[in-house]
Parts: structure tokens; C-alpha cells; sequence
């Protein structure tokens, strides 16, 4: 679908239903909470490297000359690297992210359509697909960084249009990365009170996970994505060329 044909479909459709969409979540959430579990684990062990890689030279510093350690100050050219390494260890890290959520969604709609097809978590990470998650994370960074520098109030509109991203990558495979971030803002923007709702109130009952002896939470935290499948769902459909 072109962004036009999206752009046309978000603005003839009807308003979202918080309360519709709330509940369909928890229905979802019954039937997927064990392949949300288990993105978030291919989350957690993607994080490994990086923070290997960013570590590193401090590691290396510390065993070549322990007794330096007790200073408590690295040398100039440890700092240097773990500062200009930073944007990508977040670069990476987002497109990681990024691929993998959108790989929940699509199992979602494999859930909740009754479709048939490989729950794959790796889906995204195909070279038609990678390139494009990478282009997207590094738009979400360059807002995130605009939003910050607006004393911070950027961050609380932008994170409604952002949150939709992992959606269009999903189930728009024609669109490019900025396509993919003017139909987000144009469906976030419509909606953006809902959406943000439905943001803050499936994220707080996602994090409820911790009155379960804390380990909780890894089944309960992407509770808070589902949403993002029924707002996609609602707001644009899927067709039959899907």
C-alpha cells in the first residue's frame, strides 16, 4: 500500500476506541504472553554485546594497569572511544529493538487472525527489512535528541508517533523509512490523546510484573506493545494482498 492510499485510510477512519482496544489487548496478550516473553529474552542477550564492545577498553585498561584503577580516572583516550562509540552502541541497540518488535506484531496478527505461518523472531532482520529498521532508528534518535533539547516536552508527543513505528515496518513492506515516519505521525497525530493513553496505562500494568518476586515483569512487559497491533489494526486494516 502507498503512503497516499495510508495517508487516505487514516484520515477516513474513525476515531480509536480506547476501551475497545484495551480489551482486546488483554484477550491478545492470553494467547501471546509466552512469545512476548521470549522476544524479550532475544531482547536481553542482544544487549550483551554491545555492552561488551562498550566496556571493553575500560576492561582492557584495568587489567594492563590495575593500580591505575584506584585513581578512578580513565585515560583520555578510553573516554574518547566509549563517547564516540555511544551513538551506535543506542543506534544498534534501537534497530535491534526495532526489528524485534516488529516481529511480536506479526506474530499478533498471527494469533489473532488465526493465520497460518512461522512465528519468527528474526523475521525482520532480512536485508529488505534491515536497512530500512537501521534508516528508522536513526530518525528516532535524531527526534529523540530534538525532543530532549525542547526541555524534554518533545519527548512526550514524539513518543506517540514513535511508538507506531515498529507497526508500518511490519505490515508495510513498500514503504521506505520516511514514509514509515510520515504515516506514523499521521495516525499518531490523530489520534495522539488515545494512543497515549493506551501507552502509559498498558505500560504501567505491563510493569506489574514485578510484584511476582520481580521476574514477573519478563512475562508481563510486552503487554505493553500489543496495543500498537489493534491501533494499526482499527486505524488502517489489513487487506487481502497483505
Amino acid at each position: 500500500m502507498s503512503l497516499s492510499d495510508l495517508t487516505q485510510r487514516i484520515n477516513e477512519s474513525i476515531p480509536l476506541d480506547f476501551g475497545s482496544i484495551f480489551n482486546n489487548s488483554i484477550e491478545l496478550f492470553k494467547k501471546v504472553w509466552v512469545q512476548g516473553f521470549i522476544t524479550l529474552l532475544f531482547t536481553f542477550l542482544a544487549l550483551i554485546p554491545f555492552y561488551v564492545l562498550l566496556y571493553a577498553p575500560m576492561i582492557a585498561f584495568g587489567i594492563s594497569d590495575p593500580e591505575a584503577m584506584n585513581s578512578q580516572e580513565l585515560p583520555p583516550a578510553v573516554i574518547l572511544f566509549m563517547v564516540l562509540f555511544m551513538p551506535i552502541f543506542f543506534l544498534g541497540l534501537m534497530t535491534i529493538v526495532l526489528c524485534l518488535n516488529a516481529a511480536f506484531l506479526r506474530i499478533c496478527r498471527l494469533k489473532d487472525l488465526n493465520e497460518p505461518g512461522e512465528e519468527s523472531y528474526f523475521f525482520y532482520f532480512k536485508r529488505d527489512y534491515l536497512g530500512k529498521a537501521l534508516l528508522l532508528s536513526l530518525i528516532m534518535l535524531g527526534l529523540s535528541i530534538l525532543g530532549t533539547l525542547a526541555c524534554g516536552l518533545g519527548i512526550i508527543y514524539l513518543m506517540v508517533p514513535m511508538s507506531l513505528f515498529p507497526a508500518f515496518l511490519a505490515f508495510d513492506k513498500e514503504l521506505k523509512a520516511m514514509e514509515i515516519t510520515k504515516a506514523s505521525f499521521a495516525l499518531g497525530n490523530k489520534n495522539w490523546l488515545v494512543i497515549f493513553g493506551l501507552i502509559i496505562v498498558t505500560g504501567i500494568i505491563a510493569q506489574l510484573g514485578f510484584l511476582l518476586c520481580v521476574v514477573g515483569v519478563l512475562f508481563t512487559a510486552m503487554f505493553g506493545k500489543i496495543p500498537v497491533y489493534f491501533i494499526y489494526k482499527d486505524a488502517v486494516g489489513f487487506s487481502s494482498m497483505d
